[in-house]
C-alpha cells in the first residue's frame, strides 16, 4: 500500500513540475519582447481574451518564440512575427484557436494581435503588432475580425523602429515585406505578477 501511494505521489509531483506557469489567474499579464532592436513590453488582456491569452503565453513560456524573426512588416500597417527561424524556416503551427475578434479591443496603434489565414478559426502561433490604426481589420456584422488580446505599454519607440526598416522579397520564401536586415525576437518572457 505504502508503495502504491508512493507511486501515486511521484506521477502527481512528476505531472505537476511539467505543468506550465502561464499565470491562469493573473488578469493582465505582462511579457517582454527582447528583439536585436531593442526592448517591448506588452500588457495582455486575459479578461476579454482568454484563449488567445492562454495560447500565446503557452508559446512564450514554452521558449517556442524565442529567436525567431518578425518576417513581414509593413510601415502604417503591421510588424508579425513568431513563425520562423532566422533561416526563413517556418516552424509547426499547432492547434488553431477560436477567433476571440469582437471583445471589445481593437487594431488600434500599439495593440497585440493574432495573425491568421482567412478561415476566422485559423490563429496558431503568429501575432502582429499594429503600427496604425488598423480599423479594417477589426469585425463587422458581416466579418470575423483579428482578434486583439493586449497593447505595448514599454517600448513604442522600437516598435516604432522596426516598422520602418527597409524590406524586399525575400527570395527563399517568395514573400514581400521581409526586413532585409533580419529583426530577430532574441527571447520573450513572460514577467513576475505585479
Amino acid at each position: 500500500m505504502l508503495r502504491w501511494i508512493s507511486a501515486l505521489l511521484l506521477i502527481f509531483m512528476s505531472h505537476h513540475s511539467l505543468a506550465l506557469d502561464i499565470q491562469a489567474d493573473t488578469l493582465y499579464p505582462r511579457v517582454e519582447f527582447d528583439t536585436s532592436l531593442g526592448k517591448i513590453v506588452v500588457e495582455l488582456d486575459r479578461t476579454r481574451a482568454p484563449i488567445t491569452v492562454d495560447n500565446f503565453l503557452t508559446h512564450v513560456v514554452k521558449g517556442e518564440y524565442d529567436n525567431t524573426i518578425f518576417h513581414r512588416v509593413i510601415s502604417d500597417f503591421v510588424v508579425q512575427g513568431g513563425g520562423l527561424t532566422p533561416k526563413y524556416e517556418e516552424l509547426p503551427d499547432g492547434k488553431p484557436i477560436v477567433n476571440e475578434s469582437g471583445n471589445g479591443l481593437t487594431n488600434s496603434m500599439g495593440t497585440i494581435a493574432m495573425a491568421r489565414e482567412n478561415e476566422p478559426h485559423s490563429a496558431t502561433r503568429q501575432f502582429y503588432f499594429n503600427v496604425a490604426d488598423n480599423t479594417k481589420l477589426d469585425p463587422s456584422k458581416r466579418r470575423w475580425g483579428y482578434a486583439v488580446f493586449g497593447e505595448v505599454i514599454e517600448g513604442k519607440t522600437v516598435l516604432e523602429a522596426m516598422a520602418v526598416v527597409e524590406t524586399g522579397t525575400n527570395t527563399k520564401l517568395n514573400w514581400p515585406d521581409v526586413p532585409v536586415t533580419p529583426i530577430i525576437l532574441k527571447k520573450a518572457k513572460l514577467l513576475p505578477k505585479q
